[in-house]
């Protein structure tokens, strides 16, 4: 296969890189020709995207639908303050072209289903994960075992990331090390958790190392090795992974040979199996406008009740309340709410299995009454 060549300003460009015996001319024009998918325009996308840009990747594909906020950009250093309520797929597009205008992009503005993803994967060589909820990577890493695709598996949390490579050509997958979701709500996304906002910045670098050595054939890929890093004590540890014998998508015998629904594989339930459960913003500014009683309970954290709270709310951390069930009354019109709607609906779970019949969750949170309720309140 001839390779393309590089034009005199690449050559300059990339210079320090031609210095390399492991890259050298050859090396730059293999990352010229190759085409990386990024799932994510976010954290991890966003550090992944410049570093994947800078050195010189002909083809960035990028996979988001989201809009950006102002919460985004404590770590998400591909967007800034004036592309607040921009696409975030447009916005990364302008920063890479800004930054490498050799870099052709290939913008996928939709969400990533079992639907489209083997269309979206197929031309690509190398899959850079981004994403920060389990169906996308359920779905991206068997739509890559399926298509043969190498894949840069990143995720963060808190003060904590993973980085490894999953090929299932010569090692394990994702379902080898996580063979089931874990039940949902139980790891909480980055915006019920919080993040460290560089955090994703050494992960997501890590990726883009990770896939520039594939591109390359260099060094030695984090294939069959798990990455963790503690960004508190800054300590690297590493685990050896191996490709489970009866895994459903990689083994032997696989019993996944198309993809799947993956919201009902991760215990996601329906929009109409969660109406029954919840209550919406406009629903209890009508009751409490009414005078109805209705209790509010907050299940969030202390340090979160401090930032912002609904006025005559009692707070009850979620980890907290099955051993303090006796301080509720079961026959009260309970109306549960946490930051987004993620805790409330688990607080809902257990509050009716323990024989409270009416209890419900504020969809959207205390952050869905601020931007629909209260535009006066503090949001975080």
């Amino acid at each position: 296969m001839t390779l393309p060549h590089l034009s005199h300003d690449e050559l300059l460009r990339y210079s320090r890189h031609l210095l390399l015996p492991e890259v050298g001319l050859a090396g730059q024009e293999r990352l010229k020709q190759a085409r990386v998918l990024l799932i994510g325009a976010g954290g991890l996308g966003s550090p992944a995207a410049l570093y994947l840009a800078a050195a010189g990747v002909g083809t960035l594909g990028i996979v988001e639908f989201d809009r950006i906020e102002l919460t985004n950009l404590q770590r998400q250093i591909l967007h800034d303050t004036k592309a607040v309520g921009r696409p975030k797929l447009e916005s990364a597009a302008t920063r890479i072209q800004e930054l490498n205008p050799n870099v052709r992009v290939v913008p996928f503005g939709e969400r990533l289903s079992s639907l489209n993803a083997l269309d979206v994967l197929r031309e690509f060589d190398v899959v850079v994960d981004g994403s920060d909820n389990f169906p996308t990577r359920y779905l991206v890493n068997d739509a890559c075992v399926l298509l043969g695709k190498p894949l840069v598996y990143g995720s963060i949390f808190r003060f904590e990331g993973q980085v490894s490579v999953f090929d299932a050509k010569r090692g394990p997958c994702y379902r080898c090390l996580y063979s089931e979701p874990p039940p949902p709500g139980l790891a909480p996304s980055c915006a019920e958790g919080g993040v460290l906002g560089v955090l994703p910045g050494v992960i997501g670098c890590l990726q883009a190392l990770e896939a520039i050595k594939l591109v390359l054939g260099a060094g030695d890929p984090l294939v069959g090795r798990l990455l963790l890093f503690d960004a508190l004590r800054l300590r690297f540890r590493e685990l050896q992974l191996r490709k489970d014998p009866e895994c459903p998508v990689c083994g032997p015998q696989p019993t996944i040979t198309s993809l799947i629904d993956y919201e009902a594989f991760c215990g996601l339930a329906p929009a109409a199996a969660e109406a029954d459960s919840s209550i919406s913003v406009g629903e209890l500014q009508s009751i409490l406008a009414e005078g109805q009683r209705v209790e509010l309970l907050d299940v969030r954290e202390p340090h979160e009740h401090e930032i912002v709270a609904l006025p005559s709310s009692r707070l009850i951390p979620l980890r907290e309340l099955p051993s303090r069930l006796g301080e509720l009354d079961p026959q009260a019109d309970l109306v549960v709410y946490c930051h987004h709607g993620t805790r409330s609906m688990q607080a809902v779970s257990v509050l009716r299995g323990a024989g409270f019949p009416r209890v419900r969750s504020l969809a959207g949170g205390i952050d869905g009454w601020a931007s629909e309720a209260d535009h006066a309140m503090a949001r975080y």
